[in-house]
């Protein structure tokens, strides 16, 4: 059988992507390496990922969001509740975040500076755990007819102009396209020949779960040290570092007195462990590829990039690059994407992905254990108090600042389109769900809905106005809810119709 896209990887990336092919109505296999799609790891404390804006906004755009949001420890934003959250969430102020550990609080956060956001439910993200962020992806992808086989990882590949040939284990399997959503280690990466630059460890990351004899001597929290960095979560969650350029990871098993012998180091306290439940070594490697496709294989999350779990924003990072790509894969496949369409993938996420690897490294440069790095700390710490700088830490951990650079002057080009509220309350989101654009036309003139009903097989039209426009007159939102034209006047058909094209091919003949 050929399906029109393989993906390598069962993760949120692999997962979500495919979901975004179904509603293109593509057949999709899901090839995975493990058999068991549940990790002891994923249900601790440190498992938790905070969900970014954009990703929250993905979720809601496709109908996922309560289900995702459901029973999860979620940051307190607009239109959403606190809920049970990690310790640093339990404090009298409420943070919005952190960098390199160091918190911002939403009392010194100034919104104004974002007048085109309009409130939604996905409010300023939200926190979930990473077994219940895969369960609901891959029920849903299930639910939309995705072929998932468990037990098989791809081995290597060999395309052609037409079609790409993909081994794994005693089988073979064929696609139009493949995409690697296969990790770090990525075997498609890797079979590929794609580049893959960047920056080595400078430590080695420890999360483990332990039982201690006197569990009272760790304070909960993080701490900086003049060894390290290390997070205690009671009754015995601990996340470390230790300065070693990474020496330790994945180079031997982590037993008991080794996680012992590096937490007395760190933490500086004579801490006595007398069971080691689970463990795992991450480092702050930084590498990117220099191409995320190469013929019919395309890479997507972190087999197109890699940097520490600092923040949690490589999960963002992915989710990002399958919201971006599935709707250009599909179209092209389909046979309705302009020239270059598919390219834009990478001209779009390659820039965002070096900013995330940058923000990384910048804290990893905050967390080393010298006196000059402490004293930097301090600044910063300084910084973040103020009203400019929890706001400005605030758009770059958020994801509220991220902007594609379309070309276009209008502020709005490039960015995440408003949630505008309709007529009978139904929300710009909801009108996002079946995949397809939208052209919101609020003065509803008769030549918008002409001009667009030739491409009324791509771009659903909807005319009338919102309960706050935002000045706007009319503007044209891509699968991805990303705004690919604004205007203020209405008056512009020519620009119009050059974005119509641009990013939905040519309209259909009469």
């Amino acid at each position: 059988m050929l399906h029109d896209v393989v993906i390598a990887g069962a993760g949120p990336v692999g997962l979500f992507l495919a979901c975004e092919l179904r509603l293109a109505d593509l057949s999709v296999l899901v090839l995975e390496q493990n058999e068991d799609s549940q990790s002891p790891l994923r249900r601790l404390p440190f498992g938790l990922r905070g969900l970014s804006v954009p990703t929250a906004e993905a979720f809601y755009r496709r109908g996922l969001l309560d289900e995702i949001a459901s029973s999860q420890p979620a940051k307190e934003g607009p239109g959403r509740g606190a809920q049970a959250a990690a310790h640093w969430m339990q404090q009298p102020r409420r943070p919005g975040g952190h960098f390199a550990g160091i918190q911002f609080f939403h009392d010194n956060i100034d919104a104004s500076k974002w007048p085109y956001r309009l409130p939604n439910p996905a409010g300023s993200g939200l926190a979930v755990t990473m077994e219940h962020l895969e369960a609901v992806l891959a029920a849903h992808a299930h639910a939309m007819g995705v072929e998932i086989r468990r037990g098989l990882g791809v081995e290597g590949f060999d395309q052609s102009g037409e079609d790409v040939s993909i081994r794994a284990g005693a089988s073979t399997f064929r696609g139009r396209w493949l995409v690697g959503c296969d990790g770090g280690r990525s075997i498609v990466r890797k079979a590929g020949g794609f580049e893959f630059a960047g920056t080595d460890p400078e430590f080695t990351g420890y999360s483990v779960d332990v039982e201690m004899a006197d569990p009272d001597r760790l304070n909960p929290g993080r701490h900086y040290t003049p060894a390290g960095m290390y997070t205690y979560s009671p009754p015995g969650t601990i996340a470390m570092v230790d300065f070693d350029g990474g020496a330790f990871h994945r180079t031997q098993s982590v037993t008991l007195d080794h996680v012992q012998t590096v937490l007395r180091r760190v933490t500086g306290i004579d801490v006595a462990l007398t069971a080691l439940k689970l463990a795992a070594t991450w480092t702050d490697r930084a590498y990117q590829a220099t191409a995320y496709r190469k013929g019919r294989v395309l890479l997507a999350g972190d087999a197109a990039h890699i940097h520490s779990p600092l923040g949690g924003q490589g999960l963002n990072l992915g989710l990002g690059d399958a919201m971006n790509l599935g709707w250009k894969l599909a179209a092209t496949i389909r046979g309705s994407a302009p020239d270059g369409l598919l390219d834009s993938y990478f001209e779009e996420r390659h820039p965002v992905g070096a900013r995330i690897l940058d923000w990384s490294r910048a804290q990893v440069a905050i967390m080393r254990p010298t006196a000059s790095t402490r004293a930097l700390e301090a600044i910063i710490r300084d910084l973040m108090e103020t009203r400019d700088g929890a706001t400005y830490f605030a758009e770059r951990v958020w994801g509220v600042s991220l902007r594609y650079d379309l070309g276009d002057s209008h502020p709005l080009a490039g960015r995440s389109a408003p949630d505008f509220e309709l007529g009978g309350g139904t929300r710009l989101a909801q009108l996002l769900r079946t995949g397809k654009g939208i052209f919101l036309d609020f003065d509803a003139r008769p030549h918008w809905r002409a001009l667009l009903s030739r491409w009324s097989d791509r771009i659903s039209y909807v005319g009338g106005d919102a309960d706050d426009r935002l000045g706007l007159s009319a503007l044209l939102v891509r699968p991805d809810g990303v705004v690919a034209w604004a205007s203020e006047t209405g008056q512009d058909p020519e620009e119009a119709s050059t974005a119509l094209g641009r990013w939905f091919g040519r309209p259909s003949e009469a």
